[in-house]
């Protein structure tokens, strides 16, 4: 059950623009602030944890630890008894939680849930389990945008662009990437390369604020991934491997698609552990793993930062640099890369709470430091030096890309997030390839194809044609029903036509003083003798909701929702508030209407093969309009060889045939309904029948009708 949220009354006068501008603000900084605390948890409580048992960024393999193997374990149990007693019903990792929020819960995401969660996966990550901090905090961020929105009391339509600002201040703060973040934000809803273009630049707003807020608490000017801001893409034998690490990369997300697929869907409901178990029991697999590759511990990307600019922490387990094995390199990090894959399957697959967003790009460094490991073993100075180096941010990008199947936002995301603007060729050839290559497999099974599927979107084109239309194109401005405040009641009555509902106009001097609705009538007959006695200023009503003539049809319809008027008074904008005019439901359904006539005109020219389904619909009105339609069914006929050159009166097809005949269908495809009884029937034309149905005239011993 929702509880009931304070609600802050939004300025009238703050125009649509004004207020997503303000709002988004407002989630920024809470989101970057969010991030801020999540941040620095997170690092004090991995050093505290399992930073005291093993070094994540180091080279060693094969090292048992009691406190390796169980903390996952117990980081997995607190998540799961923390997110069964206080969000049970949250399900899903955190962009999965916000993108089923924007398509099927009008944008309405309650904090407590992302909160647990966000909370929970700080003891996950510092327990050693395989998980991101970045879906949660895209989560959160997602949270309190709609939060906000909920304490405003915008609309659904505004919630959801909140909902998508919020999530890109919290990417954009934790990834310090406030572009890529925004552009994440609001291409991660669809499969395709699409944008919820309406949320771009609140979400950039947001996500500008949000990361200049985190920057306040944990410094400016680092990178996620030191080094690479001097790497460049400097000859074009390096689109060699760039475009191999772009295969490799596209199916390594497929791998890590199964992994997560066959522990959410397979391993956990043939286990039949409580919901809040599940956790632990792959939390304990993850430590067992973590033993033989302690790196698949690493939530902080120590690793990949070691793998690319500290050679010497990295070669002190197999000798000095000068004898390094690359081959046995490659082998290490393809290792960590797939068991990475399977440990964040076993850890967030079962249940605990934490995203997969940093272990895709955790995943990706590692497949590209294994290609340039591979090329130096391989073909040692063939490539530009720096190669090896510049392949890890690359392979970032690529799975991240193909996992959450968000290219472009991949690429702005891992050049900011490293720096290195001189890789941005590679990074656009690789992660599209890798995108190409697992955008079926990718991790959020929420996502819809594109925008036009997205139930969120069901209305848009209504929408956008009534936000078109100025409330002062289509106002009457002759407004018939008016009378002055001495009328009586009496006179009214005699000017209700039987069978309207008339809404009268009560005005002095072209000034409108107030309105008188059938329902106001009704009340004040309820006492005969008074019908002489009222008068119009006894019964109108002052109490109205206006609209302007600059205002569009959209804003007027939402205040015809808000009350209970049928008629809405047109006022100037001026101090003297002038009346200009009245506007209907009606005359907004007649313009409606007038313009998807002449849309289906211009589809049935553009586009003939829709016209088929029109003359279905057509049909389906007809036998909608008759009875009995149980016992009846529609069939097209060809005109009988006896009924040719004769018309429906002469054929007699209902005495001749036992059908009724309800429409003649010509051969461009039009129908005639009410067919014409007196124009001789020719060979090219066919009937639409309306006969009985077989299993009915069956079912009465085989009469017709």
């Amino acid at each position: 059950m929702n509880k009931r949220i304070f609600r802050i009354p939004m300025p009238i006068w703050l125009p649509r623009w004004g207020r997503f501008m303000m709002l988004g603000a407002l989630s920024g900084i809470a989101g970057g602030i969010a991030a801020a605390g999540f941040e620095q948890a997170l690092t004090h409580g991995t050093e505290f944890l399992v930073g005291r048992f093993t070094h994540l960024g180091s080279s060693k393999i094969l090292s048992f630890h009691w406190g390796v193997l169980l903390l996952p374990a117990a980081g997995g149990l607190l998540s799961g008894i923390a997110v069964r007693l206080l969000c049970p019903k949250s399900i899903g990792h955190g962009t999965d939680v916000l993108v089923r929020a924007f398509h099927h819960g009008l944008g309405k995401l309650p904090f407590r849930g992302p909160l647990v969660k966000a909370i929970a996966s700080i003891w996950v990550i510092a327990c050693g389990g395989s998980a991101g901090p970045e879906g949660p905090i895209a989560a959160l961020g997602a949270a309190i945008g709609s939060t906000i929105g909920r304490m405003f009391g915008v609309t659904p339509r505004e919630r959801r662009v909140l909902l998508i600002a919020g999530c890109g201040a919290g990417i954009g703060a934790i990834f310090r990437c406030p572009l890529g973040g925004a552009l994440f934000a609001t291409s991660i809803l669809y499969r395709e390369p699409d944008f919820e273009s309406e949320a771009i630049v609140p979400s950039v707003v947001s996500s500008v604020l949000g990361y200049s807020t985190f920057m306040v608490f944990c410094g400016s000017g680092e990178h996620m991934l030191r080094g690479a801001s001097a790497l460049a893409f400097r000859s074009p034998i390096e689109l060699i491997p760039y475009t191999i690490l772009g295969l490799l990369c596209g199916c390594v997300s497929i791998f890590f698609y199964y992994c997560m697929h066959t522990v959410e869907t397979s391993w956990l409901p043939k286990s039949r552990l409580p919901r809040w178990l599940a956790p632990m029991v792959g939390g304990l697999l993850t430590g067992a793993l973590a033993c033989l590759l302690p790196q698949v511990m690493d939530g902080q990307y120590r690793f990949v930062q070691n793998a690319m600019t500290s050679p010497g922490l990295l070669t002190s387990f197999y000798g000095e640099a000068g004898t390094v094995n690359w081959w046995t390199w490659a082998a290490l990090f393809a290792a960590v890369a797939l068991v990475k894959c399977v440990a964040t399957g076993l850890t967030v697959g079962s249940g605990a709470s934490g995203g997969v967003l940093g272990p895709a790009v955790f995943i990706g460094g590692t497949v590209g430091a294994c290609l340039g490991a591979v090329c130096e073993a391989a073909m040692p100075g063939t490539f530009p030096e720096g190669l090896r180096e510049a392949l890890i941010p690359v392979g970032m990008g690529g799975v991240l890309a193909a996992s959450m199947r968000t290219p472009l936002a991949a690429i702005v995301m891992v050049t900011e997030m490293t720096g290195s603007y001189g890789l941005i060729v590679p990074l656009m050839l690789v992660c599209i390839s890798a995108y190409v290559v697992g955008r079926r497999w990718g991790l959020n099974h929420e996502q819809v194809r594109s925008s036009a599927e997205s139930p969120a979107h069901a209305g848009d084109a209504m929408v956008h044609l009534l936000e078109s239309w100025r409330v002062g194109e289509i106002m009457e401005q002759n407004w018939e029903p008016v009378v002055s405040q001495e009328v009586p009641l009496s006179d009214l009555l005699t000017q209700v036509q039987y069978g309207t509902h008339p809404v009268f106009a009560v005005a002095n001097d072209g000034k409108l003083l107030g309105l008188i609705s059938t329902e106001e009538i009704v009340r004040s007959t309820d006492d005969p003798q008074l019908v002489d006695i009222i008068i119009a200023m006894d019964m109108m009503n002052t109490n109205y909701a206006a609209v302007y003539p600059d205002e569009s049809v959209y804003e007027a319809l939402n205040r015809f929702r808000a009350g209970s008027q049928d008629v809405l008074p047109v006022m100037s904008r001026d101090p003297q508030r002038r009346w200009l005019g009245m506007l209907t439901r009606d005359q907004v359904l007649r313009k409606v209407r007038r313009h998807v006539e002449g849309m289906e005109r211009f589809v049935e020219q553009e586009h003939r093969a829709l016209a088929a389904i029109k003359r279905e619909g057509q049909l389906q009105e007809l036998l909608s309009g008759m009875a009995p339609a149980r016992e009846h069914e529609l069939q097209r006929l060809f005109v009988p060889l006896q009924a040719i050159g004769k018309s429906l009166r002469e054929a007699d097809f209902r005495r001749e045939y036992g059908v009724q005949v309800v429409a003649i269908e010509q051969s461009d495809g039009s129908l005639q309904s009410p067919p014409d009884v007196d124009t001789p029937l020719r060979t090219d034309q066919r009937l639409v029948v309306l006969m009985r149905r077989r299993d009915t005239a069956e079912n009465n011993g085989g009469d017709t009708d």
